[in-house]
């Protein structure tokens, strides 16, 4: 594999890890909620659940999802319903848990477990199908025809993988700072019951 052509695929895939979308709203939501270095468990989450779908993309369950309008529609309506109740689950629990992101700078305590929060990232990364969908697309591209390059899928999953925790990252510092400098408790509660609508509304997206 040159250069060149890794090259594009890390423009591509920092393109893609920077785009909006339902794992960086939860790095977002979960820095507000738990701080940023619990976050880091539900960014790792979302790493591992990002190389799985790449797995499953290149596999036969892949194909199946491309060709199975059954298929991709179950897969679908599963990753909505887990994005409605994320976003339900946090409405209710708006301004219960700590926040680390607190103007005063107090020590706070963590409500969710880190296996809890890792597990949310996972779950969030490896349930929505269009993953699927474009990882298939994506990496037939930068394979040798008719043949699966073990060394080349892996160095093509761990950029990914790569870039995603680093777009995750940017957005948990920048969340992080904007909840110490401009947060206060009550405007807490009003992000994380935003970010719960945002939820439930990329979870009616996703279904459409």
């Amino acid at each position: 594999m040159t250069f060149a052509l890794w090259l594009t695929f890390l423009c591509l895939a920092l393109a893609a890890s920077f785009s909006p979308g339902p794992g960086v709203l939860l790095a977002i939501s979960t820095t507000m909620a738990l701080g940023a270095r619990r976050t880091v468990y539900s960014s790792a989450g979302n790493a591992v659940g990002v190389f799985l779908v790449s797995c499953v993309a290149v596999s036969g369950v892949g194909l199946m999802v491309q060709r199975s309008p059954l298929a991709f529609s179950v897969l679908k309506l599963a990753g909505a319903a887990y994005l409605a109740w994320l976003g339900v689950k946090q409405w209710r629990g708006a301004g219960k848990g700590a926040q680390a992101a607190v103007p005063n700078g107090q020590a706070v305590a963590h409500t969710d477990s880190r296996y809890a929060v890792f597990r949310r990232g996972l779950l969030v990364a490896s349930s929505n199908p269009k993953a699927i969908l474009f990882f298939s697309a994506v990496f037939p591209q930068f394979m040798p025809p008719g043949e699966l390059d073990a060394h080349r899928f892996l160095l093509l999953s761990l950029t990914f993988v790569g870039c995603t925790f680093v777009s995750h990252l940017s957005y948990v510092l920048l969340a992080a700072s904007a909840g110490a400098r401009f947060l206060t408790g009550a405007g807490m509660v009003r992000l994380q019951r935003g970010t719960a609508l945002l939820f439930i509304a990329l979870a009616f997206a996703l279904a459409r």
